[in-house]
């Protein structure tokens, strides 16, 4: 998989989006409001398939550090305060844990000690540069093939199979179980308690993406426990609920203060089918689709940041950047809740990409119009290769005309 696998499911659903229009006109920005001396200025570090880091299988434990390294200085001289570090990209581990193995993205072998801890270098490092460093983790996804015999001997997949899905070629926890829900808290949190990681991440993946003409079997879950509910969509929204609370409760118990915060894809529910829904015409929600009330956790403060992935330029016409934007913002307001946006960096200057992506300015222009929003707490940028690469100067007008000043996040 040559990118973090989020990203594919993304592309995928992008493609389902009705109404592809041509990109209409940038709407006009309002006039930009001094910049903030505390806001977030983010990155993703992705770990999965190689994403980001380590570049390679192979690297000895000195040259996974190096390069791990390059990363936190980049950010930190490009102006970055935070670094969101993927630790658990597939029910595997980038620290010494004891409930899960250590990744094969570390060594090409799943379990295999790699002679260093990854998670406690980043945050020791990341501090030491100034940089906030939230421990990114996947809550379901076991592995991106589908063959359990392929796992180490001593995963909790191998060691419980009624606890594992398949679905699309890959492998997946089943959030119906409630054992389930406890081991994956528990397999995170030991990486919260062990680390004075400055927060707690989740991206888009609850559960998984639909793919065309299968279905996720949670059947034999669903009549154990699902009763009490009026469909099967509303139970599974109901585990993910559950998971978020007993997660943000976990965090509070085990190292109070730090923040928990969730990615999700960008878009709730369409206004065509919830009125209380974006402007948009997405093929995917995460409501109906990926099971995610992302708008409850909001407007019940279950969560402290939400950082929507508005990965579409001004214009695009079945889901505009310009009217998501402020869509989310109406959410957060009030809630106490901070919103942070996730910005498409890996979009631009992108071989395939329309015009906008190919312009030096689109994300400029992102933070241009979000500075007249105060719910925005800070952007975070999809991601860090491409801010090593920055293939049209795209981040690099970013910071010149926007990370002029130096910025701490905002707690």
């Amino acid at each position: 998989m040559g990118r973090l696998p989020r990203r594919a499911f993304a592309a995928a659903a992008l493609a389902t989006l009705t109404g592809l229009g041509a990109a209409g006109d940038a709407a006009a920005a309002p006039a930009r409001r001094p910049r903030a001396a505390r806001a977030l200025r983010g990155m993703w570090l992705a770990t999965a398939s190689h994403r980001d880091w380590p570049s390679r299988t192979g690297l000895s434990a000195a040259e996974q550090r190096a390069e791990l390294l390059a990363h936190l200085d980049r950010a930190a001289r490009l102006g970055l305060n935070t670094v969101f570090f993927q630790v658990r990209p597939a029910a595997d581990a980038l620290w010494p844990s004891p409930y899960e193995p250590w990744s094969q993205y570390l060594t090409g072998v799943q379990g295999q000690d790699p002679g260093w801890d990854p998670l406690g270098t980043a945050v020791r490092e990341a501090h030491a540069r100034g940089l906030e460093l939230h421990a990114w983790f996947n809550p379901y996804r076991v592995s991106g093939q589908p063959d359990p015999s392929r796992l180490a001997a001593t995963h909790p997949a191998r060691l419980h199979p009624e606890w594992v899905v398949p679905y699309g070629g890959k492998l997946y926890y089943n959030p119906g179980l409630p054992q389930v829900r406890a081991f994956v808290r528990t397999a995170m949190l030991d990486a919260v308690g062990r680390y004075a990681v400055d927060g707690v991440h989740w991206d888009d993946y609850f559960y998984p993406y639909p793919v065309a003409g299968e279905e996720f079997d949670d059947t034999a879950a669903y009549e154990e426990y699902g009763a009490d509910f009026p469909d099967r969509a509303a139970w599974r929204r109901h585990n993910i609920d559950r998971l978020v609370l007993e997660m943000a409760a976990g965090i509070r118990e085990t190292r109070p203060g730090v923040p928990f915060g969730i990615s999700p894809f960008g878009v709730w529910r369409n206004a065509a089918t919830d009125p209380a829904g974006s402007p948009t015409k997405a093929g995917v929600q995460t409501y109906d689709d990926l099971y995610a009330d992302t708008r409850k956790w909001v407007r019940e403060h279950w969560i402290d940041y939400i950082c929507p992935q508005l990965y579409w330029h001004i214009g695009f016409a079945a889901a505009d950047y310009a009217e998501l934007l402020p869509w989310w913002a109406r959410v957060a307001r009030g809630t106490g809740v901070r919103l942070y946006v996730g910005e498409a960096l890996y979009k631009a200057g992108a071989a395939g990409q329309p015009a906008p992506w190919q312009d030096p300015a689109e994300l400029s222009r992102h933070l241009t119009l979000a500075a007249g929003f105060p719910e925005v707490g800070g952007h975070v940028f999809f991601a860090a290769t491409e801010i090593a690469e920055d293939r049209v100067g795209a981040f690099a007008r970013v910071v010149a005309e926007h990370y002029g000043a130096r910025a701490t996040p905002l707690r």
